[in-house]
């Protein structure tokens, strides 16, 4: 099982490949520069909450990334888990399964009552995973984006 820790801003060497993986896996293109940069204001304005997960030589094989949100309706914060991702070598190790637990853990210990998020209505894989750690999909919402 994989060692998975809070991420700081030493680990952005090893986030940066990761985080492009993650980008380029939806379709976006390489900006290893762009990645750095994003990690780099995420950390300067502690504004996430970013978990990293090692092999046992200390690889970074993934991470999840939850961003806080007030939440008007509980008057209270929910997270949004915004981006999970493992290595392509380190898939179907349990390791996507073990970051979720993760966040899940992380969401208690700071007494946040909700985890939120959104995948691709082909992403089956990542579907079954969130379902069977008791995600539930959310039937009475829809996403609309607006590009400004």
């Amino acid at each position: 099982m994989p060692t998975i820790r809070a991420a700081t801003p030493k680990d952005i060497d090893s986030l940066v490949v990761l985080i492009d993986g993650y980008r380029q896996f939806y379709r976006q293109p390489s900006d290893l520069e762009g990645a750095r940069h994003f990690l780099a204001r995420r950390f300067e304005r502690d504004d996430a909450h970013l978990l990293i997960a090692l092999d046992e030589s200390d690889a970074a094989i993934g991470f999840v990334q939850l961003f806080p949100v007030p939440s008007t309706t509980s008057l209270g914060t929910r997270w949004i888990l915004n981006d999970l991702f493992v290595s392509p070598q380190a898939r179907r190790q349990g390791i996507g399964s073990a970051l979720l637990q993760a966040a899940r853990a992380r969401a208690v210990d700071h007494d946040v009552p909700q985890l939120m998020l959104r995948t691709q209505t082909d992403n089956v894989t990542a579907q079954s995973c969130y379902q069977a750690l008791g995600w539930q999909r959310d039937e009475a919402f829809y996403t609309y984006l607006l590009s400004v």
